[in-house]
């Protein structure tokens, strides 16, 4: 009977429109695959990734994510090498339209990443890529505050020319730490990690956005309430409206009516 039941846990998430890839729940939101994971499964599988030294892609997938996918083909063929993980309230939105619930957990980089540093044993190397100059040393030394447990090192800022870039790939590959953070932004940092990363530069290669940022004070977050309401979007759009309008004023509604279109047709 536990077979059985098995089975019939496994047909009524296909009904509910799941996938499973290896192993994983994936609900498809648009053109991206998420996978949908507790947060305790997610700290034990990238844990089980370090100690297998496996190189894996790992992104995060929010409503914006989704509308750049739909816009290029290059940036969505790229993601389908990546385990990604849910980000925010407007893929869950997404989750309950299309496949009847939401992600098991909202697994954003922002939180997430502190919370496996945090909890990962033993010591493991981790490197950091991206944002201007200066401020991933800043992040760095709030990395260390948090799980000291960890060695840290930072390779490099997200503006540098070939030559600094090609260097530090070779650093990479001599150094090779376990997890490498990279904070460019989506698109840039996914379409980086997939066209320059592979096993030979680290274990695990996160797309991590402005977490830099955030640590290192340069950008602040919302406050705990409006992170626990699932409005952090909206104090994002109104410290920086002039970057962020797009995204969230156009973007949100073109992300909603393409989850209706995707209800309605069966198609991303």
């Amino acid at each position: 009977m536990p077979h059985l039941s098995g089975v019939c846990v496994s047909i009524i998430a296909l009904l509910n429109g799941a996938k499973a890839e290896h192993g994983l729940s994936v609900l498809q939101i648009g053109h991206v695959r998420i996978a949908s994971l507790s947060h305790g499964e997610a700290v034990a599988r990238l844990g089980a990734q370090f100690l297998k030294g496996e190189h894996l892609k790992l992104a995060f997938a929010n409503s914006h994510m989704v509308n750049v996918a739909a816009d290029d083909v290059v940036y969505r063929t790229a993601l389908d090498t990546f385990l990604i993980l849910p980000d925010g309230i407007g893929v869950d939105l997404g989750a309950r339209i299309l496949h009847g619930a939401p992600f098991r957990d909202n697994l954003n980089g922002t939180d997430f990443i502190p919370a496996l540093l945090a909890a990962a044993q033993p010591s493991l190397r981790i490197g950091l890529f991206g944002a201007r100059d200066g401020v991933a040393e800043r992040a760095c030394a709030a990395f260390s505050r948090h799980a000291p447990q960890h060695r840290y090192k930072v390779f490099g800022h997200g503006f540098q020319d070939s030559a600094a870039e090609e260097a530090m790939l070779r650093t990479l590959e001599a150094d090779r730490p376990d997890l490498l953070l990279v904070a460019c932004g989506n698109p840039k940092q996914e379409m980086w990690i997939a066209g320059k990363l592979d096993a030979r530069h680290c274990t695990v290669a996160a797309g991590v956005g402005a977490l830099f940022d955030f640590l290192a004070g340069e950008v602040p977050r919302a406050p705990l309430w409006l992170r626990q309401a699932r409005l952090e979007w909206l104090f994002r759009l109104i410290y920086e409206p002039r970057r962020l309008w797009r995204r969230y004023v156009l973007g949100n509604p073109r992300f909603m009516l393409r989850v209706l279109r995707q209800r309605m047709t069966g198609r991303p």
